[in-house]
C-alpha cells in the first residue's frame, strides 16, 4: 500500500483517484473547490479543501510524506506550473503532472514534474488504434513499443507457435493467450492456435502496425 497526494478533482483526478482507491491505497484529496471533493469523499483517507499555490497550505498538507503527488488540473495551466514547482522545491518524493500540449509538457518538466502524462491524448491514441485494425481489442503504449490484444490469424489456427516460427517471421513476442473461457496463459513453443483466442503481442510500433494490417 501507498499513500498518494491528488490536487485538482475534475474528471482525471476522480478516476485516478478511483482506481489508486481500488488497489487498497491512501489518498489525500485536494481542491479549492468543495463541491469538487464531495464525489470522491467515499474512496478517500482524506480530503482537503484548499490553494495548493500557496506554499502555506502545501506545508500544511506534508508533501513529503507522500509516495507521489498527482497535479490534475486540467483548466488552469499558471496554476498546474506553480503547483508542480513548489511540491518539489518542498521536496515531494515524486510529482506526476497533467498536460495537454507538449509545451505544456516540457515546462512543467523543467519545473519539478518527474512524469508528465496526457489524458486526453492517451485516450484518443488508444481509440484511434483500436478502431483503425480489424480484431484489436486492446493496446498498452509503452513509448516506442505497444502491446496489442489481437485475434491470431486465420492462417495461424491448429498451428503450433514453434511451427510458425512467429518472433523471427514477425518480429513480435507472444506474452500471452487469453481463451474464450477467460483464462490467460503463458504459452510454450508447442502451443496450438485456437480461432477464438486473445492473444497479447508485443514489439515495435512499426513491427505491431505491419502485423495488425494482415488481421
Amino acid at each position: 500500500m501507498k499513500s498518494f497526494m491528488i490536487i485538482g478533482m475534475g474528471r482525471f483526478g476522480h478516476y485516478l483517484c478511483r482506481e489508486l482507491s481500488a488497489l487498497g491505497n491512501e489518498i489525500l484529496a485536494v481542491d479549492m473547490v468543495e463541491e469538487q471533493l464531495e464525489p470522491c469523499l467515499s474512496l478517500v483517507t482524506s480530503a482537503q479543501i484548499g490553494d495548493c499555490t500557496r506554499q502555506e497550505v502545501l506545508q500544511e498538507l506534508g508533501v513529503r510524506n507522500f509516495d507521489a503527488c498527482f497535479v490534475c488540473i486540467g483548466t488552469n495551466f499558471q496554476n498546474s506550473l506553480e503547483i508542480t514547482s513548489l511540491l518539489k522545491e518542498m521536496g515531494a518524493k515524486k510529482v506526476v503532472s497533467r498536460a495537454s500540449t507538449d509545451v505544456q509538457a516540457k515546462f512543467l518538466l523543467r519545473n519539478g514534474a518527474d512524469e508528465v502524462v496526457y489524458p486526453e491524448r492517451d485516450i484518443a491514441e488508444r481509440i484511434a488504434k483500436k478502431s483503425s485494425a480489424n480484431h484489436v481489442f486492446d493496446f498498452v503504449d509503452l513509448g516506442a513499443y505497444g502491446i496489442y490484444e489481437v485475434l491470431p490469424l486465420k492462417s495461424w489456427v491448429g498451428k503450433s507457435i514453434r511451427e510458425l516460427n512467429v518472433r523471427v517471421s514477425y518480429n513480435i513476442s507472444i506474452l500471452g493467450i487469453r481463451g474464450k473461457d477467460g483464462s490467460l496463459v503463458m504459452p510454450d513453443a508447442e502451443y496450438c492456435f485456437h480461432e477464438d483466442d486473445h492473444m497479447m503481442v508485443m514489439g515495435s510500433d512499426a513491427d505491431l502496425a505491419r502485423f495488425v494490417r494482415k488481421l
